[in-house]
């Protein structure tokens, strides 16, 4: 049965790094996928065309597809827009709009890259951890929020930070149901010890356990947990926090890997809605249209699509195995270059991974 993907290019390395990952969805396509494809605009590139970040119709369109694909969004071109027409507002509309709650970022050393990272080699080796972030709730929607002024004349900015039993149990069931299929060990990580919405986190996850004994729970402050990935970051599996402590924690892993240009993501909703996939990396307006980007992070999270929405998991494994074999080739972008391999453009990783996937038919016809 045909699946919809909607194409959100965006705006500086976005676009580029799209038309690679159109070609992934195209050899996808001769294997079976059957994705069709619509496209618009968000961000930047919305705001020029639109006067907003995200037009109404561009929404009404995600809705009704099966997936979301986006490249990036954002650039000093629109530093001086105001706050709530900003590009990133386009991207924060989105999920909120569709209700994306559960934010999964992986964070994946592939052996080639291994020196990549700031870490020693034998602490990053191997390493494979998925962190799940409530998205759409704590403290970045969390109200009352502002900015007043005092009786004394001094300024005071606040911002409320709000969790209900319903929002965390939903996350925390997609971080079991994605640990029952990895290595069945789900870490969950608050503030219980100075925070009521911390200790309403640990109170609820720890009910909702009962539905999942074959999975492993611990209990890890936020604080520890961002030391434990720089100590030891191979004890974790599923990471799964709020919305800030997300935010911060999944940076930090993503660098354990060595480079953002690597690192995909996902954001999904209630079963049925259309998730959203994209790289972690921005919109990189320095590089943009030099065929420098690398494209890895949005194919990777092309995947991750394939994996979560578009019930294609034997795709996604080819892709993921055609990756690491260019990877090992030594075939790079100049943010992953290393001694001894070679470097080529956006486009030229885009044909090394078609040939790779045609190479690895012909080996298994």
């Amino acid at each position: 049965m045909a699946k919809t993907l909607m194409l959100l290019p965006g705006d500086g390395i976005g676009p580029e790094v799209m038309v690679e990952t159109r070609k992934i969805i195209e050899w996808a396509n001769t294997r079976g996928a059957e994705i069709k494809i619509k496209e618009g605009l968000v961000g930047g590139a919305s705001y020029d065309a639109f006067g907003k970040p995200l037009s109404d119709e561009t929404l009404k369109l995600c809705r009704e597809c099966d997936a979301i694909l986006l490249g990036a969004v954002g650039g000093p071109k629109w530093n001086n827009v105001d706050y709530t027409v900003r590009p990133e507002a386009g991207l924060l509309r989105l999920r909120k709009e569709l209700d994306l709650f559960a934010n999964l970022r992986p964070a994946i050393v592939f052996d080639a890259l291994i020196d990549a990272s700031t870490l020693k080699p034998e602490i990053v080796k191997g390493l494979d951890i998925l962190i799940v972030r409530e998205l759409t709730g704590g403290v970045y929607f969390g109200e009352p929020r502002g900015i007043e002024t005092l009786s004394n004349g001094e300024r005071r900015g606040f911002n409320t930070q709000t969790y209900t039993s319903s929002e965390i149990k939903r996350v925390g069931r997609v971080a079991f149901e994605l640990a029952r299929k990895r290595r069945g060990k789900v870490t969950s990580c608050e503030k219980a010890n100075v925070m009521e919405s911390g200790k309403l986190w640990r109170e609820e996850i720890t009910a909702l356990h009962a539905e999942y004994k074959d999975v492993q729970l611990e209990h890890m402050y936020a604080d520890n947990c961002a030391m434990q990935l720089l100590r030891n970051p191979s004890q974790f599996d599923v990471i799964v926090t709020d919305n800030l402590f997300g935010d911060i924690l999944s940076d930090e892993a993503a660098m354990l890997t060595g480079s953002l240009g690597m690192l995909p993501s996902a954001a999904l909703g209630a079963p049925g809605s259309p998730g959203l996939y994209e790289p972690v990396h921005g919109s990189a307006p320095d590089i943009a249209g030099q065929g420098k980007a690398n494209p890895l992070a949005t194919i990777l999270s092309f995947s991750m699509c394939l994996r979560y929405s578009l019930a294609q998991p034997a795709l996604a494994d080819a892709i993921e195995e055609a990756v690491r074999s260019v990877l090992d080739k030594g075939i790079r972008t100049a943010d992953i270059m290393a001694k001894g391999s070679r470097e080529v453009s956006t486009s030229g990783i885009g044909d090394a991974l078609i040939a790779e996937l045609k190479t690895a038919e012909s080996k298994a016809a």
